[in-house]
């Protein structure tokens, strides 16, 4: 007998939740979530670029064996769900739904200020790049910062910034320089930068609408569900939210829900 499911949609930030940050999702966490596509739709939602999304969890699902038709159920909210992306079978690929990208003006701004503000305060280490690597990159809709780049090893990102304390300072001198925007830190090095509005309460708002689904038949798993955290959003709408420390709280929470699917 199945268990009668209360909840349609699992909705995940990436890094610290499904995986370590800017890592693929460990073969545990795609088994599991590839699993999960058979009773619900599998929503992640992140500051991440859409190419990312492939790396750290489309990839692994196929290497977990996912089917077309369970990819019909996973739906990417890139850059916090201001991009929207779904699986087509017919043409065994992914497509577009939606994208609210930035003007050039705001790029540049963003960009400046940020370079900046975290020069003025130390804590531009470009010398710690790697070849080919950036620091602050654009998203379309979000222009992120990463203070050791995009390719750091974990150990010097997790060592960088353990409190965020430094990201808040950075953070507290671009809101000085320009206000009209906002500024979530998020990861283990990042800040992400969009336009008022642009956060995972507008994903997760876009969620709702594009799955067609009350926001009661949503569960949440984030590890920045604290104020000023970039989950914070999610808890603020009333979410059924998992605050989690790492991929292994994820796994087993899901072991418990798909425990309970199978009874």
């Amino acid at each position: 007998m199945t268990h009668q499911l209360t909840k349609r949609v699992l909705a995940f930030d990436i890094d610290q939740t499904l995986n370590i940050a800017k890592t693929p999702i460990p073969p545990e966490i795609a088994e599991l979530l590839v699993k999960c596509l058979d009773y619900f739709e599998i929503c992640p939602i992140s500051g991440q670029k859409f190419e990312q999304f492939l790396i750290q969890i489309v990839d692994e699902l196929g290497k977990a064996h996912v089917t077309d038709e369970q990819l019909t159920h996973l739906h990417l909210f890139v850059a916090q769900g201001t991009q929207y992306y779904r699986f087509n079978p017919e043409k065994h690929d992914w497509e577009q739904v939606y994208n609210h990208p930035l003007t050039e003006e705001d790029v540049v701004k963003i960009t400046t200020v940020l370079e900046d503000s975290a020069k003025e305060l130390g804590f531009w280490e470009a010398d710690q790049l790697a070849a080919g690597d950036e620091i602050i990159e654009n998203r379309l809709s979000q222009i992120t910062f990463s203070a050791l780049g995009q390719t750091a090893g974990t150990e010097a990102k997790y060592a960088w910034d353990p409190d965020c304390k430094k990201r808040q300072s950075i953070v507290k001198k671009c809101q000085e320089k320009l206000p009209d925007f906002l500024y979530e830190i998020g990861g283990t090095t990042s800040i992400n930068v969009a336009a008022p509005g642009m956060n995972k309460e507008f994903g997760m708002t876009h969620l709702l609408e594009e799955l067609h689904v009350e926001k009661h038949e949503v569960l949440y798993f984030g590890d920045m569900t604290q104020p000023g955290g970039n989950d914070y959003p999610v808890v603020q709408m009333g979410f059924d939210t998992i605050t989690v420390r790492s991929h292994e709280d994820t796994a087993y929470a899901l072991r418990g829900i798909l425990g309970v699917i199978s009874k």
